[in-house]
Order: structure tokens, then C-alpha cells, then sequence
């Protein structure tokens, strides 16, 4: 299927680097908040994710959400949206037919409502672990009930509910997914552990790459190339510390066994700077 991807980023926050790599600087650095266009060749204009937009301001603007954007640093500014982003490539928000949302937090549903005709897919153990948090506890979880749109459940399409098939032997250790749109071009596996339900996406485009979206398994490349944990503090704010442990040694072993595959965190500087020289 020749699918075509092009990615962008929307906003980045700031923090020390030493939290997400243990070998890491105490220096401040910049984490890029990208996003997916995926362009079918039926379908049409699909995300993967939505970066940041206005509205995380307005979210966090009162206590206790105040401390999210006291924790981690947003600069944003309104050209850097995905809905002002697409428009500047000829892609009107109402084209858009899917948003692939990898998991809740912020930085990653913040332009939801910006595509009023989108269908949402997500697993629904994702959904249903931030569905009712409110207050402290959605705090916790990174969830800001604010940006998901008034019908989110009446456009949602949960992931679990797609045909299972088996992936092929160069992704192992991962050999299980979803085939998302029914026609094999965009395989959904689970990568838990940073939020429960996080969805992790296989492709292959029209030149024949392959890639691997792996949202927030890892904040930065070294991470799954080198197989370096997070800060123990990081902890805090995992859904589940062992999972992730585990999700990550499965990234490194996969990188190891297919060095070609294109690998994508969504918030590693190197990665975007990469993205950035071959998609703009």
C-alpha cells in the first residue's frame, strides 16, 4: 500500500535530560512534540497524534493542572498547531478521516477538537484508565479531560475490536497486532508501561521504509538503541514501571535484529532533527 508520511512538531516542552536517560546532563533540553501525516492512497489524510495546541494553556491554567505546565515547560505558539500546520500544506481540518491517538496525555490529543469529521482510534484500555479521572488523580495520569472533544465516544473506534494478525518474524519480539484500517498498511501493537494502553504503529510507506512509531516508550533514541532507563523518579508518573522496562528491552531487541527500521520516538530532538532534514 503506497502510504505516504510527513511529520511535523507541534510545540516542544523543556527538562532535564538526566530524567529520561540515566547517563544523561542535568541540562534543561528541548523535547519536540511530533505528529504523523499519513497520507492513503483511499482513505485519505490519517494523524498520528496531534502535538500540542492553545488550549494545554487554557487547561492548566488553574491548580491543580497549573503544576503540569510548572513541571514541564510548554512553548507553543499558535502557527506551530497541527490543524495551522496541515492548512499551510493544502490539507483543510475537515479532510482529516482518522487521528490515531498513541495515548492520553496532553501532548498528544491537544488538537483533537481541531478536526470536527475525524474518527478516533485508540485502545480502549487507554480510554477507560483516564475516561473518569478527574482533579489530583487525572493530574497523575497526564490527562487533561478539557481537550477531548464533546462526542469523543460517539467518533471512537477502539483497537481492540480490529482483526488480530501475525506481524512478520524481522519485528520480533513483537509478533501479534491490529490491522487498523482493515488492508494491512497500518499495524497497531500495545507498548505499555508509560501509559497503559499506549499504541505503538508498524508501516511501511511508498519507498519502501519501514517505520515504527513508538510515542513515549522512550523520550530519546539512545534510549531503545543503547537500552537506557529513565530516572527513577520517572516512576512517579509511569502507569506501570516494569512494563515499561519490559516495552523497551522490546524495542531494543527489535532495533537490534532490524537496524533499518525507522524507529520514532515522539519527543527525541536528534530524531526531529533527522525528520526535519528529509520531510521539510
Amino acid at each position: 500500500m503506497p502510504l505516504k508520511v510527513t511529520f511535523f512538531q507541534a510545540g516542544y516542552c523543556t527538562h532535564p535530560e538526566a530524567i529520561v536517560v540515566q547517563d544523561g546532563r542535568w541540562k534543561t533540553t528541548n523535547f519536540p512534540s511530533l505528529f504523523a501525516l499519513i497520507s492513503h492512497p483511499q482513505i485519505g489524510a490519517i494523524l498520528f497524534d496531534t502535538g500540542y495546541s492553545d488550549r494545554f494553556f487554557q487547561e492548566t491554567s488553574s491548580f491543580p493542572f497549573r503544576l503540569y505546565a510548572f513541571t514541564t515547560p510548554v512553548y507553543f505558539q499558535p502557527e506551530d498547531s497541527a490543524v495551522y500546520q496541515l492548512q499551510k500544506a493544502g490539507i483543510e481540518p475537515e479532510a482529516v478521516k482518522y487521528i490515531i491517538i498513541s495515548h492520553f496525555h496532553a501532548d498528544h490529543i491537544g488538537g483533537l477538537k481541531d478536526f470536527p469529521n475525524a474518527q478516533f482510534i485508540c485502545f480502549n484500555s487507554a480510554y477507560q484508565a483516564v475516561k473518569y479521572r478527574r482533579g489530583i488523580n487525572a493530574l497523575k495520569a497526564g490527562f487533561l479531560s478539557g481537550l477531548l472533544p464533546s462526542d469523543f465516544e460517539q467518533r471512537v473506534i477502539f483497537v481492540e475490536d480490529k482483526q488480530t494478525v501475525s506481524l512478520l518474524p524481522k519485528y520480533a519480539p513483537f509478533t501479534t497486532g491490529f490491522d487498523l484500517l482493515g488492508d494491512g498498511s497500518l499495524i497497531a501493537v500495545e507498548l505499555p508501561g508509560h501509559a497503559t494502553g499506549q499504541l505503538g504503529l508498524f508501516f511501511i510507506d511508498a519507498d519502501h521504509h519501514n517505520y515504527f512509531l513508538i510515542a513515549d516508550a522512550c523520550w530519546l533514541s539512545r534510549a531503545y538503541q543503547e537500552f537506557i532507563k529513565p530516572h527513577p523518579i520517572t516512576n512517579l508518573i509511569f502507569a506501570n514501571k516494569q512494563e515499561y522496562v519490559d516495552t523497551l528491552s522490546k524495542i531494543h531487541q527489535l532495533h537490534k535484529l532490524n537496524p533499518e527500521l525507522k524507529i520514532i520516538p515522539t519527543h527525541c530532538l536528534k530524531t526531529w532533527q533527522e525528520l526535519e532534514k528529509n520531510y521539510l
